[in-house]
């Protein structure tokens, strides 16, 4: 028997960003999805993970299934199916699985399982794969196999080890800068709080994003936004909402132009020791989020707005302390919270009474 993990990750900044060669600040994060694995003489993967069931997985056939969608079983194949095309070796493994990286959290539980499978793939059939190079793997299992239109920012920061800068002007060779800092250092620790919500059934909304954003770059003969001028950008904007004729569609190519800029700021904040500056950021971004990326709850369920309630209730509670913004995707799912280390117990406390026991956990980063 061998044990394998990979870490969930956390978003710090770039949100919604990567899918269109963006800038993003992110890192690991302590919970994570841990797998006790034993090597097979066939081709059957054998995936039982707790609370989710048993998969069942013939590596025979490494073709897309569209029934498996959506399925762990989806992701299983497509990150096999990665290893085979280039040139790598894969076999059939019992895994015992667990995971503290709760699903549809906006930590990256899927990213975290598809990480996971490449190190098994690594380890028992002795491929060298880097991290970079399973990350890569992993998102063509996840847009390819499970569905899901993702950029490549959650299985990248899931293979790391600490808080990184990533620039996915080339999004084959991500240049990425590592950045040694603790929130404890300043007398800050990062709460994540799950408000109850669930990603399951948003794809539609997650995937409007990038569509969206990448139909403003078509306008200027672009595949991504990062190719687009921005000064360009602003010159067009009459003619550019009279053609696309949708105003949504304009914010969050704004929201992108910015938040890129946000991360450059966010990490020289950071490497500089100001860490007063990186907390303004980081309020600059939820806002951007829910005003111009417009995340924050899917249309299509205005009543469920779990994540806008939290972050209202935290700004309350911190006052001029702290910072706190959307995690991940959104639409639902969890929010973070940079909250001063003498007050973390009160502030769990009270966010707990609304959102239930449990719902709030101390993150600490690192794979």
């Amino acid at each position: 028997m061998t044990t394998f993990y990979a870490p969930g990750r956390t978003e710090l900044g770039g949100n919604h960003t990567d899918h269109n060669c963006g800038k993003v600040l992110a890192a690991p994060v302590n919970l994570r999805t841990t797998a006790v694995v034993s090597k097979r003489d066939d081709s059957l993967v054998v995936f039982d993970s707790k609370g989710f069931g048993k998969t069942e997985v013939n590596l025979d056939s490494l073709e897309i299934r569209t029934e498996e969608a959506g399925t762990t079983a989806a992701l299983i194949r497509g990150v096999a199916a990665g290893f085979v095309k280039r040139g790598g070796k894969v076999g059939g493994f019992e895994a015992s699985v667990s995971s503290t990286v709760f699903a549809g959290s906006g930590l990256s539980s899927s990213a975290s399982v598809e990480i996971l499978i490449g190190r098994i793939f690594n380890g028992l059939y002795e491929n060298s794969f880097s991290q970079v190079e399973l990350a890569i793997i992993g998102q063509e299992a996840e847009r390819n196999y499970f569905g899901k239109p993702c950029g490549l920012m959650d299985q990248l920061a899931c293979a790391s080890m600490g808080i990184v800068r990533i620039d996915f002007k080339d999004p084959s060779k991500p240049e990425i800068t590592q950045i040694d800092r603790r929130f404890e250092d300043y007398g800050y620790s990062l709460v994540i709080v799950n408000t109850g919500g669930n990603h399951a059934n948003l794809t539609a909304d997650y995937a409007a994003i990038p569509n969206e954003m990448k139909a403003v770059a078509s306008f200027f003969g672009k595949d991504t936004l990062r190719s687009v001028d921005r000064k360009l950008f602003m010159l067009e904007l009459p003619e550019l909402k009279k053609r696309i004729e949708n105003d949504r569609a304009i914010l969050r190519a704004i929201h992108y132009f910015e938040e890129n800029d946000r991360v450059d700021c966010m990490a020289e904040a950071l490497q500089n020791g100001s860490f007063d500056r990186y907390l303004e950021i980081v309020d600059e971004c939820g806002k951007s989020s829910i005003s111009m990326l417009q995340n924050a709850y899917s249309p299509l369920h205005l009543r469920n707005q779990e994540i806008t309630l939290a972050l209202s209730v935290t700004e309350t509670m911190l006052g001029k302390k702290g910072a706190c913004r959307l995690q991940g995707g959104g639409f639902a799912g969890t929010i973070q919270a940079y909250v001063p280390v003498d007050y973390v117990a009160s502030y769990r406390e009270g966010i707990e009474k609304i959102f239930g026991k449990g719902s709030s956990v101390l993150i600490t980063l690192g794979g």
